[in-house]
């Protein structure tokens, strides 16, 4: 009732956003700039909120969707003016952590897992399995990188520098993001960048976050006993309401599930 009324100060509203899943783009259901922008818009626009609350609980993915969600936040929190914190739940790992640093400060529980700044990538290789049952694999490129560490055969030492000389380009973004938002609260004591975790106060310790605690306390002793949240989720499609998965996203889940497995979780 007392936004209706000019000469009634309202009470300050806070927009949180839930930002919870693997960072993956396509038909995963995870978190993508494609999926989150809509969400993001309405937080920061609807209701002219105080501030917006970023709620995250993510093992990370996608190094290019981390950034492009990252860089929205940025834009719009530049755009409106507002400031932005982040609350961790059980991990902001990896691209997670690239999330939280879009934030002005970051807050986490005494049991959240932060950190993991590095690249990972991960296969199989069935090549003695496939000789072993007389199965021959034939590829024919145009260009001898073409066929980049493929499963089905040996693994060639150029292959693997050639991923290692990738994989240390992204860790670099990754790294310059981080110096780039976190600033001097980083510590000079402990090298950080070496995909090492860290777990609460030890978390606070190395400048990766800025304290602990939680939603409600954190924006009650900000902006008063009275703030009131407005919480924005990500709309889930009418298959994954009836529980309805093909197998493309039974395989994702699987993988999904390994990616959550390294935190424990």
């Amino acid at each position: 009732m007392k936004k209706w009324v000019p000469f009634l100060k309202s009470d300050p509203v806070v927009a949180v956003v839930r930002l919870q899943g693997i960072i993956a783009s396509g038909a995963r259901g995870g978190l993508n700039h494609a999926g989150l922008a809509p969400m993001l818009d309405r937080a920061f626009r609807k209701g002219k909120p105080k501030a917006v609350a970023l709620i995250i609980n993510s093992p990370g993915g996608s190094p290019v969707q981390s950034a492009l969600i990252g860089a929205y936040i940025r834009r719009l929190a530049t755009k409106h003016k507002l400031p932005v914190h982040a609350f961790v739940e059980d991990v902001a790992a990896s691209g997670g952590y690239w999330l939280a640093c879009a934030a002005d400060d970051i807050t986490i529980d005494d049991s959240s897992v932060v950190g993991s700044i590095g690249v990972i990538s991960s296969s199989f290789g069935f090549h003695e399995l496939m000789t072993r049952q007389g199965i021959e694999r034939r590829v024919h490129t145009a260009g001898k990188d073409k066929s980049m560490l493929d499963p089905f055969r040996p693994e060639r030492a150029e292959d693997i520098e050639r991923l290692k000389s990738l994989q240390s380009q992204i860790h670099q973004s990754f790294i310059d993001h981080v110096t780039a938002r976190r600033g001097d609260k980083l510590s000079s004591d402990k090298d950080l960048f070496t995909g090492e975790i860290w777990v609460g106060q030890k978390a606070v310790d190395v400048g990766l976050v800025d304290g602990i605690g939680h939603l409600e306390d954190k924006m009650q002793s900000t902006y008063g006993e009275k703030v009131k949240f407005a919480h924005y989720g990500q709309r889930r499609s009418l298959a994954q309401r009836l529980g309805l998965a093909s197998l493309d996203a039974v395989v994702g889940a699987v993988e999904d599930r390994a990616l959550w497995a390294r935190y424990g979780l």
